[in-house]
């Protein structure tokens, strides 16, 4: 098998390149989206805390009555358009929006930037990151 492997690196440079170029792409994008405006659990508990952040969970019905974070709201990321009036009186405050592992809220921040909200924020892993930090949530 690692014998193949090498024979086909040595018989398509050209393809086994342009594949390793895209993948240190990828990553490199990964890496730059998972970072940038985002909090950790602890930060977010501290926004929540001191500056009244408001949270929107934008998983469906059905995790988010699993477990969520204390006074969040949901909005799922499938109906965010049609109910960004809802966040309209929060304008003004911190606005965390969290995910199932923290990976698509990154569209919803995007939305909610450009639609004029100043602070919008994803939280680093999402759901997961917050349950395994062994912090609270609330099933209904």
């Amino acid at each position: 098998m690692t014998d193949q492997l090498f024979e086909f690196v040595q018989n398509h440079p050209l393809l086994v390149g342009a594949f390793l170029l895209v993948l240190a792409a990828w990553i490199a994008y990964e890496v730059r989206n998972s970072t940038a405006s985002g909090v950790t659990a602890g930060e977010a508990t501290q926004l929540i805390n001191r500056e009244d952040a408001v949270v929107v969970d934008t998983r469906e019905a059905g995790d988010f009555k699993a477990g969520h974070i204390a006074g969040a709201r949901n909005i799922p990321q499938s109906r965010i358009d049609e109910r960004l009036g809802e966040l309209e009186k929060v304008k003004d405050k911190p606005i965390i929006v969290v995910c199932k592992h923290g990976q698509s809220s990154g569209a919803t921040v995007a939305k909610l930037a450009k639609a004029g909200y100043p602070r919008v924020l994803k939280l680093r892993g999402g759901m997961m990151q917050w349950q395994t930090d062994g912090l609270p949530v609330v099933k209904k």
